[in-house]
Order: structure tokens, then sequence, then C-alpha cells
């Protein structure tokens, strides 16, 4: 039987990391002489006391995770976290019920960006530092899981980057400790520039603070109503690079910055997700173009920002993309599935699947033609192996599966079908915008009736831990030794 407590453990200490974590948002409005400090102050001391007793009550566990417990931790971190981390927008700013601060919660820390509160401007800066901070701690998050614990799993193809060395990996970092160390420090390297460039392009300090660590994290969340549309112009432009940053595999800018350019520059998925990534664009800027939509150069900005910010899965609010037309908005949606790198911030489908899908697709076609053939598919160099083929294949089997019942799910609460359609991609591959007639002027859903606001957290949630991770636990055969 599997054993708890080493879970229990890991999941009690980083509640605790979380309630310290609060302390910066209560620092902040305590120097502004906002009252909300205090509630940072009670939820910080509650996380803190409850983490620290289950932590300390399975502290003397010292062995390393088994393959279940990893899928156990998991699981359980993305549910008990965000539950905490919703405690400051129930008993502070914005007083918001259980339903909304959970479905907040839980948009931050799978990187989603939905909104559940229908107005941002007034609320206090330790809450607009709380839910920003909330993205870029569960971005760094499921970077680790990405790399250390979903090849373990085996989750849908992820076993690929298991194989030894993950080229050049093995012999610069070979200990997972290692790694998410060398990872975190190129995160925050990668969220300090981030705002620096934001201050002097012109943002405040706080504003550039906050929409840093939404960036890099691709999470979405702004403090403004009308989201990154605040910043037209040169900060959509640094705003644009810093996303797509995010969404490459950060175990490659850990090699470059240790001076190994070549991993980075052959990597097939980096090359093909850049490729996508401008053909798309340069597909609606000329639609658009065609269409008149105004002058050229604030059309290539505003369309390259927001494709950008749709295919990295980011979803910072600037403009009505449905305004667009019918044909890049069906472009918009489409590259937000797809997703960016393995190993990265970024969610949806991912590049590497798409990859393997394709060279699958040609394999199988080349097999009819030529039965008697033996054909070996290859990804970056190596051998495709049928177990990394099937869970591909079983991932967007499952993905596509759970996409089109949360659409029929969100559109039995009584939400209009582009609502439900648009909520339903937007939960499950952690995109953020929604688009449709319930939706608030700021993008929120706070309309929405509840039981669409658990769909979607239900959504978010199955989407950020690649849906597998997630459903073998209700396997009675998992639970067996």
């Amino acid at each position: 039987m599997t054993q708890f407590a080493p879970v229990a453990n890991i999941i009690g200490r980083l509640v605790v990391a979380l309630g310290a974590a609060m302390g910066l948002p209560m620092l902040v409005d305590m120097g502004r002489g906002d009252p909300n400090w205090l509630a940072f102050l009670e939820c910080g001391a509650l996380c803190m006391v409850l983490g620290g007793v289950v932590a300390t009550a399975t502290n003397r566990t010292r062995a390393g995770l088994d393959v279940r417990q990893a899928f156990v931790v998991t699981a359980g971190l993305w549910l008990v976290l965000p539950l905490a981390g919703a405690l400051p927008f129930m008993l502070g700013a914005p007083g918001a019920g259980f339903t909304d601060a959970v479905f907040e919660a839980m948009s931050g820390m799978t990187t989603t960006g939905t909104t559940a509160f229908p107005v941002l401007e007034g609320l206090p800066h330790g809450t607009h530092l709380w839910r920003a901070m909330l993205q870029w701690m569960g971005g760094l998050g499921i970077i680790v899981v990405a790399m250390l614990f979903l090849p373990v799993m085996k989750v849908g193809g992820m076993q690929f980057f298991r194989t030894e060395g993950f080229d050049t990996m093995g012999k610069i970092l070979p200990r997972a400790g290692e790694i998410a160390r060398e990872i975190a420090l190129v995160y925050i390297a990668m969220t300090t520039v981030c705002a620096v460039v934001f201050v002097l392009l012109g943002m405040t300090g706080f504003d550039a603070v906050i929409h840093a660590l939404s960036a890099c994290s691709t999470g979405g969340f702004s403090n403004h109503d009308a989201g990154f549309g605040t910043y037209p112009g040169a900060p959509q432009v640094a705003a644009s690079v810093f996303m797509v940053l995010a969404a490459l595999p950060f175990i490659r800018m850990v090699q470059l910055l240790r001076g190994t350019a070549r991993p980075l520059l052959q990597d097939v998925q980096v090359r093909a997700y850049l490729r996508w990534l401008a053909y798309v664009a340069a597909t609606i800027v000329a639609w658009r173009l065609a269409q008149g939509a105004g002058p050229w150069g604030a059309v290539v900005v505003d369309t390259v920002f927001n494709t950008v910010s749709t295919a990295t899965g980011t979803g910072f609010v600037a403009g009505d993309i449905s305004a667009w037309g019918q044909f890049p908005f069906a472009l918009v949606i489409v590259i937000g599935l797809v997703g960016g790198c393995t190993g990265s911030t970024a969610c949806a489908i991912k590049v590497f699947r798409f990859l393997v899908l394709f060279r699958a697709i040609r394999a199988q076609v080349r097999r009819m033609h030529s039965p008697h053939r033996v054909i070996t598919m290859k990804l970056q160099g190596r051998p495709l192996e049928p177990e990394v083929v099937s869970s591909v294949m079983a991932f967007f089997t499952m993905f596509m599966l759970t996409f089109g019942l949360l659409i029929v799910a969100l559109a039995l609460t009584g939400l209009h079908p582009r609502t439900a359609l648009t909520g339903a991609w937007s939960s499950i591959a952690n995109v953020g915008p929604v688009w449709g007639p319930e939706v608030g002027a700021n993008g929120a859903i706070n309309l929405f009736p509840a039981a669409a606001k658990w769909l979607m957290v239900t959504g978010m949630y199955l989407g950020r831990l690649e849906l597998l991770a997630v459903l073998v636990l209700f396997l009675p055969r998992f639970w067996r030794r």
C-alpha cells in the first residue's frame, strides 16, 4: 500500500513556504497604510501553522518518492496550494466568496490567467502582488514537475526526456536538485530583467513587477482592467520577447548561460515552435492589413503581441481578438491549443507531442505504401520508442475528449455556445481569455454560474497537470502493488 507520509511531508512544507510568501504582499499593504495587510498576516500565519503541523508530524520520513507517491504529490500540490492561496481573497480584499476565491487562486497557480474579479483597478497593491506571485510560483513549479516528475511517471510521452543525458543535460546537470536550482536561477534572472526593461519603457515600478511576474510565468494577470492594453507599443514588443522566452525549454537556457548554445539552436522543439509562431503571426498580419485594419506598424505590433500572448498561454488582454474576423480568430484558437515547448512555463498540448504525432502519421502513411519496409521514427536524432508514441496518442485522445466534454458541460450550465467553447479552450489549455456575452469588460467570468466556474477550475487543474497524471489516480489497479 502507498505510504502517504512522504507526500504529506512535502505538501506540508510547501504550504509553510506559501504562508511565508504572503509576507511580501503583507509588507506592501502595510507600507501603503492599507489595512488589508492584516488579512495576509492572518492567512500566512494559518498556512504556516497548519503546514508546519503536517510537516512536523511526518518529519521522520526520509525515503525517496516512488512512482505512486510522485503522482499523488503532483496531484495534491495543485489542489492544496490553490486552496491555501485563496484565503487572502476571502479574508481580505476583494472579500470574494469561496468559489470565486478558489477560481482566482487556481487560475493563478495553473498560470491560466482568467479572472473572477469584475473590477481590478481598486484592489489593494498587496492583492495584485499576490495574484501575480501565485502565477509566478505556479510557473516555476510546473517547470520542475515537467522536468523531474512527469518523465518518471511516463505521462503523455514525457519519458522521452528521461533517457540518459537529455542531450548534454546529463553531463552538465547530473542531479535533480541541481536541475531545479539552476532553472530557478534562470527564472528569477529572466523575471528581473523583464521588470527592469518594463520600467525603462515607461511602466511604474509596481506595474513592471506585476507584468514581469505574469509574462515570465506565461500567466496573464494584470492589475489593470484594460490588461496590457494599458501599455501599447514598445512595452508590448518587449513583453512578446519575454513571453516567447518563457515558452522555450528552460533547461536550454541553463545550457546557454553555461556557454553551450548548440542545444538551444538545434532543439527541434524550439525551431518548430518559432517557425509555427511566425507563420501564424504573419498570416494574421497579412489578413488584417488586407482588411484595412489600420496603420501597418500598429497592426503588426498588436497582432504579434496578441498572437504570442495566446500561443504561449499567457493570455494578456490587449484589445478584442474576436473582432479580427473569423479566420484569424480560428487561427488563434488553434495556436492556443498547440502551446509552447516541454520544460517551459507554457501550457496546452505542447510542441513535442505535435512533432511526435506528425512523425507517427508520416510513418503510418509510409507503411501503407510499403508494408514490408522497416521504419524507425526519430526525434532530435534519437529513436522514438513505441511506448512514447502510444503515450502521446493517449494524451491527444484524452485531451480532445476532455475538451469536448467540457464544452458540452459548460453549455449545459446555460452559457452561450461561444462562451462555452472559449471557456473550455481557455481552461483546459490554460490560456486565459474567454469570449462571449457573459464575459465582463475586463475579461472576468464573475457572471458565470457557479457550476460553470467549478467546471473551469476542474479543466484548469486537469490541463495544467497533463490530464493523465490526475486521471490515473482513479484507476483501482494503480493502487495495487
